[in-house]
């Protein structure tokens, strides 16, 4: 069999980073761990070619080569999904496709020919076989989450990994968490699951074997769902493995703000070599909290824990979400001054969204108040999916005074001085070795920022500011300005 497998293009979103990305000779954000991992999963004798369309494009000749043309994809790439499905079917050749977008939304695809629901590791033997002995069936699916200590290692020889900022692993799946407006607990679970140590390590190996020497994403919903397990063995051994090889890799994740309640993690995960986490704030209003289920964040110093977490060694950046029940029109000035107050650089700040299946999605939709049908992406074109009870009008314009006050340049460099003075990076972890990217960013923000843009201003002063105060964070000020780029164009 020939198998192409085809990664759908994102349109601008807040992680897409275009701009910066060609300031710094790369093509995208990360790597489409899913068709990397599938791609494992083939049997060896089969023949494949990975197109991300994201560092490539696809052409009429990949698609005529392939028996079959594998997609995976979110629901933030529905349109480029929807595109790739019409050129493959002009082609005449059958599809086979998954991930989130088409576990969640698969009604919506019904001209696609195989559709896996859920994750593969259960199913995807059972296609190959009905493959060979012609009996592949329309929807393969599996009535519980599997084991993922025989996830396979991705296939990293099926893309040039020159191509992207960060690489992707993935350690855990599910969250014990259950967000009313979160998907993660239907697509992977309540209870997390964990790869064996042994699986984690051969994974990091395979990275550094195929030469990489940056950083590293964990894609985990919530890294933190197994605080002993991580305590006892797998920080203990990424942090072994990484003295011996030098610290080749920094990490960044996804976390619960609990994570500030326990030093002895917090410390093991910067030893480890974690320098940033993703933490789903929301809102600063505790009816908000309570409205979507998001109790961890409640009966609690949001900022303070922020905090807690920087002074430990790690950027914190942030999730809010705007358009809840329970919101005043007083909820978009304190967000702003959440954000600003807790020095969080990278504040994703989005419009309440119904995605499919979620809990909140089955509320509005019992009430009548769903009006169409999500593109997944909630902060760079802001459109309503559902009668929110505020004026919609309001909600908005709110939403667009909050985005485009704290990327202002005034507020944004304000904000990275916040940071810059909590953060305490650990002095343990050996500074990376110096690359061209590094010195493609000074002179990028230089150009960009310090003589093109306006508000330039704001950046030579903060520059000085980071060179007098904090020289040994002047890489920090340099990356966080670069992005403010991006940040500023999608605001």
């Amino acid at each position: 069999m020939k198998i192409l497998l085809v990664y759908p293009d994102y349109e601008e979103t807040f992680w897409s980073f275009k701009r910066v990305l060609k300031i710094l000779g790369k093509k995208a954000s990360f790597p489409p761990l899913g068709l990397l991992t599938v791609g494992s999963m083939l049997p060896v004798s089969w023949e494949k070619k990975l197109i991300d369309m994201n560092t490539d494009m696809l052409k009429d000749e990949h698609i005529k080569w392939a028996d079959y043309v594998f997609i995976s994809a979110m629901i933030v790439q529905k349109e480029s999904v929807r595109r790739i499905i019409n050129k493959v079917k002009k082609l005449g050749k059958p599809i086979v496709a998954g991930g989130p977008l088409f576990t969640t939304g698969w009604e919506e695809f019904t001209d696609v020919d195989h559709i896996f629901l859920g994750e593969v590791e259960d199913t995807f033997s059972e296609f190959v076989e009905d493959l060979k002995n012609g009996t592949i069936k329309k929807i393969y699916s599996s009535d519980r989450f599997p084991d993922i200590k025989e996830t396979a290692i991705p296939d990293w020889n099926s893309i040039n990994v020159k191509n992207y900022n960060t690489m992707c692993i993935q350690l855990s799946r599910g969250c014990p968490f259950n967000c009313e407006f979160c998907d993660v607990v239907q697509l992977n679970g309540r209870v997390p699951r964990t790869k064996s140590k042994e699986q984690l390590i051969a994974e990091l190996e395979a990275l550094y074997i195929r030469g990489w020497r940056a950083g590293v994403f964990f894609v985990d919903d919530n890294f933190i769902g197994n605080k002993a397990l991580l305590k006892k063995d797998y920080l203990p051994a990424i942090i072994e493995w990484q003295k011996n090889k030098k610290y080749p890799f920094t990490f960044n994740t996804q976390v619960s703000i609990n994570l500030a309640d326990d030093q002895e993690l917090m410390k093991l995960m910067t030893l480890a070599g974690f320098t940033a986490v993703f933490i789903g704030i929301e809102t600063p209003d505790a009816s908000g909290l309570e409205e979507c289920g998001k109790f961890q964040n409640k009966n609690r110093n949001m900022i303070e824990s922020v905090k807690i977490i920087q002074n430990t060694g790690m950027e914190v950046q942030g999730g809010f979400i705007i358009g809840f029940d329970s919101d005043k029109a007083s909820i978009f000035q304190r967000q702003i001054d959440f954000i600003q107050k807790s020095g969080i650089v990278t504040a994703m700040v989005g419009l309440l969204t119904a995605l499919p299946k979620t809990r909140l999605y089955q509320r509005l939709k019992e009430t009548n108040r769903l009006t169409k049908m999500t593109t997944g992406d909630n902060t760079k074109t802001a459109v309503l999916n559902f009668i929110p009870k505020m004026d919609k009008n309001i909600l908005l314009n709110g939403h667009k005074k909050v985005v485009s006050t704290i990327y202002t340049p005034k507020s944004y460099y304000e904000r990275i001085k916040t940071f810059l003075r909590e953060y305490k990076p650990t002095k343990k972890i050996k500074a990376p070795k110096l690359r061209m990217y590094h010195i493609r960013a000074l002179i990028g923000s230089i150009w960009w920022l310090g003589i093109k843009q306006r508000g330039r201003h704001y950046f030579w002063k903060l520059i000085l500011w980071s060179i007098l105060k904090r020289p040994s964070l002047f890489p920090y000020a340099i990356g966080f300005s670069l992005a403010g780029i991006h940040f500023r164009a999608i605001s």
